[in-house]
């Protein structure tokens, strides 16, 4: 073999950072995108709903929950083993749970997970209107409360000291224990933000009109929207985890390009 085969041959070689190189890019790529897609999905707002309580909407509700829900929660919603009881849970707590698809539940774990409507909003709706017609309970939110003009500053300042603690100051939510978690709040319906703050599903405690009054759960609101339409001033939000995601790709993904380019660099000089 002659030297200019010899040298053929090794330029067409693959250097060996190559496949380095092509994953870190990959995951680049992946994160970016990922990030992208959690930041702008499901960002479609529910319209406010037509609520009504006349019988042929509590006889058609009664009809839906004994063929879907009288299973877990009893014929007369007065609750089993599988379920709690619906007396007095208002008309609220239904919306926000049928409407979110958490309900009917997929199957028993640690809560319930957010998956597409099983039900119509017109079904929802004949759902809640019979839940309500057992007891008094929370009713679905003034629409005068969900048209995003409140004080998004006061809004930050009430979210930092009542939620931020579980659902991440920029509302990207966290983990919680025994295998909960506090959900995300970009992309949900204003309707099922103020209906999670008067019914606590699940891990959330209640925030009633003592707690926090309905204009100061209007501000809250603002200032989740506030947070979706704002541009991203420092660059990739990584989720918008905090440090631990930042620390996260300081190390793994910037220091490692670091000595990956000094390896390189040696090797080339060699």
């Amino acid at each position: 073999m002659t030297l200019s085969q010899k040298k053929a041959g090794k330029s067409g070689r693959r250097h060996p950072l190559a496949t380095v190189a092509l994953v870190a890019i990959g995951l680049l790529v992946t994160g970016a995108a990922y990030t992208g897609f959690s930041q702008t999905s499901a960002t479609a707002e529910v319209d406010w709903p037509t609520f009504s309580q006349d019988e042929s909407n509590i006889t058609a509700g009664e009809k839906l929950f004994g063929a879907n829900c009288a299973t877990c929660h009893g014929l007369e919603a007065e609750g089993t083993d599988d379920g709690p009881s619906l007396i007095g849970a208002g008309a609220a707590s239904v919306n926000f749970q049928v409407g979110t698809g958490r309900m009917p539940l997929a199957f028993q774990g640690p809560q319930g997970m957010v998956k597409p409507k099983q039900f119509s909003e017109e079904e929802t709706l004949q759902l809640a209107a019979y839940v309500a017609s057992l007891a008094p309970g929370p009713d679905l939110p003034d629409a005068k409360y969900l048209d995003g003009s409140g004080d998004v500053s006061t809004g930050g300042t009430l979210f930092r000291i009542n939620c931020a603690m579980c659902h991440n100051v920029a509302g990207a939510g966290g983990a919680l224990t025994e295998g909960k978690w506090a959900p995300p709040l970009t992309g949900v319906a204003p309707t099922h933000i103020y209906e999670a703050m008067v019914t606590g599903p699940q891990n959330m405690p209640v925030f009633n009109d003592a707690n926090i009054t309905p204009q100061e759960k209007s501000d809250i609101i603002s200032y989740l929207k506030y947070l979706e339409e704002k541009p991203a001033v420092g660059g990739l939000t990584l989720g918008s985890l905090g440090p631990v995601a930042e620390g996260l790709f300081i190390w793994i993904i910037g220091l490692g390009a670091v000595i990956a380019f000094t390896v390189w660099v040696t090797a080339k000089s060699n």
